[in-house]
């Protein structure tokens, strides 16, 4: 199963480092939060990635294309200009770097990744959420329900998309950032049937996921709900890059599930 993660936005909230870097490559412990999540994907046997890229597209490509060699041990010859590689230390990652456009919506992002998708299902998550879900039990919750969509709901203090659940499970409401009290909200980590993209206009470049997609499959209700009481956080803020941090450096990072 393929998964998709949007990293194209401006990330105006961390413009501390933000107006530096896209946002999914700012760093916990000196590794790209990107790197972070899709090291929680490979874990868990899923290697193949779509990056919907945008602002500052040039550095997540080249971050990519220089992988191996920043991962190795390499001899240089100057003379030559040719280079040896010794040891690796790579990653089973297969990217696929979708240039989405600076201010696509993203809706508008998945989209323009649906060539490389294909006809089936996916996963499909933002790149600067991390977390400990189970992903197989995820996946199995979603194939049992039928539905097209599945969401992550997860509990952290209430800033974040409301989500209505109702007892089967049922997503009944969804509005994006409304105040909240520590209810249940997006947490990313969707699993998506191909249908999801009869769910999407021809020219989705001004519309957002979290917007008509997803509550139009509210109320035909076609989105339920995978309640994760697990760890979660967004780096949405730099106060979250710097608990993140903390995280790391001190042993706790909870979506660490590899060794």
């Amino acid at each position: 199963m393929k998964v998709v993660i949007f990293a194209g936005g401006i990330g105006t909230r961390i413009s501390e480092e933000s107006y530096l870097k896209p946002k999914p490559m700012i760093e916990i412990g000196e590794k790209p939060i990107l790197w972070h999540l899709m090291k929680i994907f490979e874990t868990q046997g899923f290697n193949e990635f779509i990056i919907c890229v945008g602002y500052k597209s040039f550095m997540i490509k080249e971050y990519f294309l220089n992988y191996y060699v920043y991962n190795s041990d390499v001899t240089i010859n100057l003379l030559t200009n040719s280079f040896e590689v010794h040891r690796s230390n790579t990653e089973k990652f297969r990217v696929t770097l979708v240039d989405t456009g600076v201010n696509t919506g993203t809706a508008g992002r998945l989209k323009r990744a649906r060539h490389y998708i294909g006809n089936e299902e996916f996963l499909l998550t933002y790149g600067d959420g991390l977390a400990d879900v189970n992903l197989r039990e995820l996946i199995d919750y979603h194939q049992q329900h039928g539905k097209i969509a599945t969401v992550t709901a997860v509990q952290p203090a209430g800033r974040f998309g409301l989500l209505g659940i109702e007892t089967d499970y049922r997503v009944s409401i969804f509005k994006e950032k409304l105040l909240g009290d520590g209810g249940w909200i997006n947490g990313g980590f969707f699993v998506l049937k191909p249908e999801v993209f009869d769910y999407l206009p021809e020219n989705a470049d001004n519309l957002m996921w979290e917007d008509y997609p997803l509550e139009k499959l509210t109320r035909d209700n076609q989105l339920m709900a995978f309640k994760h009481s697990g760890f979660w956080k967004c780096m949405d803020a730099l106060r979250d890059k710097e608990i993140l941090e903390h995280l790391w450096r001190s042993g706790q990072a909870q979506w660490k599930l590899w060794e």
